[in-house]
């Protein structure tokens, strides 16, 4: 009996002992997820961390995470190999982008099926389907899955090749086939967690990162902005001072005329008065080109005659050191489209601080042309500007003493004024000097019009062509007059001054117009034939022959008798409109040209 009781006791533990085993081994597999997922999150995490850190050295990115996520994958599984392929939303194909650390150097390339029965090695920058892909993520097990799409759009996949033996050459137990399931959909998951936040702590650096220069920016404008007044306030001083106080001195004293010192004192009042208000003038240049509202007037300048006027004015401070002064003008140098007010205080800038900074020798102006640019050169033979120096030139109140001259007077304003006023015309201004060996400061302007040049002309024909149309509509009207009126919207203009040519042709064009342009006699012949022009702008004075006879030559031509002729000349002298009718021209105009006045002529006759 007692045997027979035993006997049962005895098949309980034999029976117990495999449930005992499948227990244990359950919280193996349950220990390894667990301390698997564990690993994965710390390494995602401390790669995280070293980015979101303020004092970080070290910037992480999605590259840095999604190959610690290859990495963390393959030690946890003990497979072959994991890699990550990324493309486009509509690309065909995938590029393997981040591929596992080989476990030895001995760990051969793995292979996948890969279009019917080929197979690809699973090499970095190796192309695979997406169409595969997506059949490695229909497979049972899957061999393939979606990670997060990441900030460019880019779609990422996650491939995992088949697990290998063990390290002790034993395959891995298939209990664990759903706890690897398991591993790898939570690791999915938290590689996007991670993925998402480091997208927002980089939007949020960004932003730190905006909001810091933007602090910065307003700091060095608060600076420059008290540098400014300080400096200004001292400059208004100096010249303010000297008024006031030789003022004060002449009441004092009694003004007697016949009295030198007197006579002195007024100079220096005279002196200081005009540096006050030079320097008043130049700073609402400077506030008026920074706040995009200094008034500018574009007309056709007479360059020569400009320049001259220019040299004029400095000939006085110049002949008073015994300097020279020279004028070069190439003979091309006829017009250009420009402010004349400002061209004028531009050479005046540099012609001045060239005699200031010249002891003894020339200081000259040299116009030549040079590609599509005029060229305004004022060099001088004086102390020349070291290189420190030179990137100081064009800031704010910054003046190089010259300690050969008593008089060092200056706002500090006027390179900067002048280098503003350069690039608003649409050119550059440049420098070339040694110490010593004198400057030369070069304006290059553009002959075809730019910048702000373009940009007027353009509001300007915007502005006008409602009124043009009006005039067209109006000319129309009086076709019962017998008007040389022509549907065409085609113009020839005759004219040999590029300035002026370009002028009309940007003006015209953004009227609607299709203008071609001529220089001379011969080209006007050539174009005509193929043409359908409704107006014909002729220059008078032209290089071969004179205006009016080619007009006289013209009308000779049954064909071209209906062509309406605007005459534009420099000629405004009494009885030159009717000289220029009596050529057989329909319409005259004088130079320097009305841009409206041209629009409203072109619109009544074509």
């Amino acid at each position: 009996m007692q045997q027979s009781s035993s006997l049962p006791e005895h098949n309980s533990q034999i029976d117990g002992t495999p449930k005992l085993l499948q227990t244990i081994q359950q919280l193996r597999d349950n220990l390894w997820l667990e301390s698997s997922l564990n690993q994965l999150q710390n390494s995602l995490s401390d790669c995280l961390m070293s980015f979101a850190h303020p004092m970080a050295q070290k910037t992480a990115t999605e590259a840095e995470i999604l190959q610690t996520v290859v990495n963390e994958l393959q030690n946890a599984l003990n497979v072959s190999w994991v890699a990550i392929a990324q493309c486009q939303p509509q690309a065909v194909e995938a590029k393997i982008c981040y591929v596992s650390n080989f476990p030895t150097l001995k760990t051969p390339i793995p292979e996948i099926g890969y279009q019917q029965g080929t197979t690809l090695g699973l090499t970095l920058g190796a192309a695979i389907r997406v169409e595969d892909l997506q059949q490695m993520k229909r497979q049972k097990p899957a061999s393939a899955w979606r990670l997060v799409d990441d900030a460019n759009g880019l779609m990422t996949w996650l491939i995992i090749i088949t697990p290998n033996p063990n390290s002790n050459g034993v395959a891995l137990n298939s209990s664990l086939t759903p706890l690897r399931s398991q591993f790898i959909t939570r690791t999915i998951q938290h590689s996007n967690t991670v993925l998402t936040q480091l997208r927002q702590i980089q939007s949020w650096q960004q932003q730190y990162q905006q909001l810091a220069n933007f602090n910065q920016e307003l700091e060095r404008t608060n600076q420059l902005k008290n540098q400014f007044l300080a400096n200004t306030s001292h400059e208004i001083r100096t010249p303010l001072s000297s008024i006031i106080g030789f003022t004060h001195l002449l009441l004092a004293q009694g003004y007697e005329p016949e009295k030198q010192r007197h006579q002195e004192y007024l100079h220096i009042i005279q002196s200081s008065g005009k540096h006050l208000l030079d320097l008043i003038n130049d700073i609402l240049d400077l506030s008026k080109i920074e706040a995009n509202q200094l008034e500018v007037q574009w007309e056709i300048i007479d360059v020569p005659s400009l320049c001259r006027n220019v040299l004029a004015l400095v000939k006085e401070k110049a002949a008073n050191k015994g300097l020279k002064l020279r004028l070069e003008i190439e003979a091309d140098v006829k017009n250009l489209l420009a402010d004349p007010l400002r061209l004028k205080q531009m050479l005046l800038n540099l012609l001045f601080n060239a005699v200031k900074f010249t002891n003894s020798g020339s200081v000259g102006l040299r116009v030549t042309t040079e590609d599509l640019y005029l060229r305004f050169s004022v060099w001088d033979t004086g102390i020349g500007i070291s290189k420190e120096n030179q990137s100081l030139l064009f800031r704010p109140y910054s003046q190089i003493i010259n300690s050969g001259s008593r008089n060092n007077e200056g706002t500090g304003l006027g390179l900067m004024v002048t280098q503003q006023l350069v690039q608003i015309h649409g050119g550059h201004l440049d420098l070339e000097s040694q110490v010593n060996q004198g400057s030369c400061f070069t304006i290059f302007l553009p002959l075809q019009p730019a910048g702000k040049v373009l940009e007027a002309i353009e509001i300007k024909a915007e502005t006008d062509l409602e009124f043009s149309q009006q005039i067209s509509n109006y000319s129309a009207s009086q076709s019962a007059l017998h008007l040389p009126i022509s549907p065409s919207r085609e113009i020839l203009l005759v004219e040999d001054d590029l300035a002026n040519s370009e002028l009309m042709r940007i003006y015209l064009g953004r009227l609607g117009y299709q203008v071609t342009c001529v220089k001379n006699a011969q080209e006007m012949w050539m174009n005509l034939p193929q043409m359908e022009a409704a107006v014909i702008l002729m220059d008078v004075n032209l290089p071969d022959i004179n205006g009016l006879t080619l007009v006289e030559q013209l009308r000779k031509h049954p064909q071209y008798q209906h062509i309406a002729i605007i005459a534009q000349t420099a000629m405004a002298m009494k009885g030159d409109r009717e000289t220029c009718l009596a050529a057989g021209v329909n319409d005259y105009i004088s130079k320097p040209i009305d841009l409206q006045l041209l629009g409203s002529m072109v619109a009544k006759y074509s």
